[in-house]
């Protein structure tokens, strides 16, 4: 199964009001280009941001638009031609939108979802059991598990709970805990776009996409922008021992985000984010289908405590960071027998979609045919510095 690119789809349901900016690979300078939209054309943002890192940085990066400089392609061209298994590789295509951030993400953030997965799991099937288990909880903390604030005194009261019935886990501590998990996710210029085959190693067995949402935060803690990821998880590899994180998140290609940022401005704003839906369908050259949708506004840790707890005193990003947030998507569907719920083929087409941010796809592959990645910040410098944009 290939992609099929769609620029309609691609980009924000009010693309004529967002701000959007990238980057392009561009073949007749033999690298990245920061570009923005205007209208239906890319244009170029090197001549006065040769990263996008130094645009993240300005005081108001969405005046992007009155900085735009040449045309290097129309959104539909280039779009077309970011299918990775489709390329001319002698005209431009989309990269991921960041370059020189830390990319990290956060786990567990949707708490919700995570004790529900202990009380079904705890209940073993029986809906019964865990309807009396779910009760019972939320008799002692009095109310509903989507009122639990990670670190507060109910979150305190829940982990009582849960030792006293023998199902605490260390990642209900990271889910209702006052400390978030915050992993990283990859190196910065890592992170493959829109179109790019995206990785799973061959010897996992057990996988799945994670969509989130990811936001883009300066050196100074500040969140300027939004956009789409894809926080490819090795089940099996983490489930093994939390200890492998590692191996299971980052490797050849095991991110994607994009299609671009959307920077804050006008009424598109970290509340608007805090709102949106995420959805995910997953295409597979089997026939199997499966979709599903996250809901922002279920989310267990705000944004700007992510952010915190990412950045400040204690830690330092002096080129920002892009943070993936988590996501509420844990499938159940059994794909290939019964029992044995989901997990990737070779060839399935995923696609990461929210009205505000467009989509973001990718065809999965292997990670270790995935394209190498080769390109790091050695080779940008060295790259700026040929463009005389240094």
């Amino acid at each position: 199964m290939t992609w099929m690119p769609d620029t309609t789809t691609a980009l924000p349901i009010d693309r004529d009001e967002a701000v959007l900016v990238g980057r392009i690979w561009q073949p007749e300078v033999d690298g990245p280009t920061p570009v923005v939209l205007v209208g239906n054309e890319l244009r170029a943002l090197d001549h006065r941001f040769p990263t996008v890192r130094d645009l993240l940085e300005t005081d108001d990066p969405a005046a992007a638009r009155s900085a735009a400089g040449a045309v290097v392609g129309t959104i539909d061209e280039v779009l077309a031609n970011s299918a990775f298994d489709r390329r001319d590789q002698s005209r431009p295509w989309l990269l991921a939108p960041h370059d020189l951030q830390a990319v990290k993400a956060a786990g567990v953030t949707f708490a919700v979802s995570m004790i529900e997965r202990v009380i079904e799991e705890r209940a073993r099937g029986d809906h019964e059991a865990a309807a009396e288990l779910r009760a019972l909880i939320a008799d002692r903390i009095g109310g509903d598990l989507r009122g639990v604030v990670p670190g507060s005194e109910r979150a305190a009261e829940l982990k009582r709970l849960l030792i006293e019935e023998g199902i605490w886990s260390q990642y209900l501590e990271v889910g209702i805990g006052p400390d978030a998990e915050i992993f990283t996710k990859g190196q910065p210029l890592s992170t493959v776009g829109t179109g790019a085959a995206i990785g799973v190693l061959s010897s996992s067995t057990w996988n799945n996409p994670e969509p989130e949402v990811a936001l883009a935060i300066s050196s100074r803690g500040r969140i300027v922008g939004a956009m789409l990821a894809n926080d490819v998880n090795l089940r099996d590899i983490e489930g093994r021992s939390a200890l492998l994180l590692g191996k299971a998140k980052d490797n050849n290609a095991s991110g994607a985000t994009g299609p671009f940022i959307r920077l804050f401005e006008g009424d598109f704003d970290l509340d608007v984010v805090r709102s949106m839906a995420v959805s995910v369908t997953v295409a597979g050259q089997d026939g199997f289908t499966m979709s599903a949708t996250s809901d922002m506004s279920l989310i267990s840790r705000d944004p700007k405590d992510l952010v915190r707890q990412l950045m400040g005193a204690h830690h330092q990003y002096p080129d920002g960071a892009v943070l993936m947030m988590g996501t509420m998507f844990a499938p159940i569907d059994d794909r290939d027998a019964p029992g044995m719920g989901f997990t990737h083929q070779r060839g399935d087409v995923v696609t990461i979609r929210s009205e505000r941010l467009g989509s973001l796809v990718n065809v999965v592959r292997h990670s270790e045919e995935c394209e190498p990645w080769t390109f790091g910040t050695r080779q940008l410098m060295g790259n700026l510095a040929h463009r005389g944009l240094l």
